[in-house]
């Protein structure tokens, strides 16, 4: 997108340049300033698409992430009703591993929710650290069952 922007003002630029070689100084001046007015207007223009893109790639990673994190939820519930069947001699270790599987859960989820494009600004920094932690939590609810 920045890429977009930076070739779209330099071909505005490079017309600026080849036009004001064959026109008067005032028409050249006056050119110059019509020129760059556009390229501001396409500058900020393409920033607000930009912004807005990012803003919807969060709200759309974090409808997905929520409903992994709900499918945990249901994993944990159904682990729960396993270890009630369990031998009693294991049912300490199980409540345990379920215990810290469903606070790694809710870490993930308070974790989501406190994200904030505006206030952070880091969004591809957070969601490659939030999809590894994501991906060990999954792991670790695959080793469950």
């Amino acid at each position: 997108m920045k890429e977009t922007i930076l070739s779209t003002v330099m071909i505005v630029s490079m017309a600026l340049i080849m036009l004001t070689g064959c026109t008067s100084s005032s028409k050249k001046v006056k050119f110059a300033k019509e020129n760059v007015a556009y390229a501001k207007e396409n500058v900020v223009d393409a920033n607000q698409k930009l912004n807005q893109a990012v803003l919807d790639s969060v709200q759309d990673y974090k409808k997905h992430t929520e409903e992994k994190l709900l499918d945990n939820e249901k994993s944990l519930a159904l682990y729960k009703g396993k270890i009630a069947s369990e031998k009693i001699e294991n049912r300490a270790k199980f409540q345990k591993e379920w215990a810290a599987l469903a606070k790694r859960n809710e870490q993930m989820k308070q974790k989501l929710e406190n994200y904030s494009e505006e206030k952070d600004g880091k969004w591809e920094t957070f969601k490659k650290k939030f999809d590894y932690d994501m991906d060990e939590l999954g792991k670790s609810f695959k080793e469950l069952k």
